[in-house]
């Protein structure tokens, strides 16, 4: 999106108004992609889990245990952007599902996709960094 440079009616630079603008989209893109996002995005692909499964199944992908405090902040954010839905079913216990919405899953499959990428190209990253390393090294070496 161009903007050009100026002033708009309230004084505001242009350009910040185009960037106020594009917070929305990147605050969506920061909770998909946040740490605990994506793995419970993916989780919830498999099916829909209870609160204290889907942690169990985050703590074991991860390989770190996620807080019961941090889980439950991030499945809000999910449920509040629509790609969450939270059925508290009336019983004793109470009993809270977690499953996707459409928008969920369509999320869910795109993250899943770029996580399987990474799994699979993980070697050529490794690959480039050590390059990108060495010859760092070898710069300050010579300097």
């Amino acid at each position: 999106m161009a903007v050009s440079a100026g002033v708009d009616a309230r004084g505001a630079a242009r350009g910040d108004v185009a960037d106020a603008a594009m917070c929305p989209y990147r605050l969506v893109l920061e909770h998909v992609t946040s740490r605990w996002g994506v793995l419970v995005l993916i989780e919830l692909l498999e099916r829909p889990h209870r609160f204290s499964e889907l942690r169990r199944a985050v703590g074991r992908v991860s390989g770190a245990g996620v807080s019961e405090k941090m889980l439950t902040q991030t499945l809000k954010t999910l449920e509040r952007d629509g790609l969450v839905h939270r059925d508290a079913k009336p019983v004793i216990p109470p009993r809270v599902d977690y499953s996707l919405t459409g928008l969920g899953r369509e999320a869910a499959e795109q993250v899943r996709t770029l996580a399987l990428w990474t799994q699979e190209r993980m070697a050529d990253v490794e690959q480039a960094r050590r390059t990108y390393d060495e010859a760092r090294v070898a710069r300050t070496r010579a300097s």
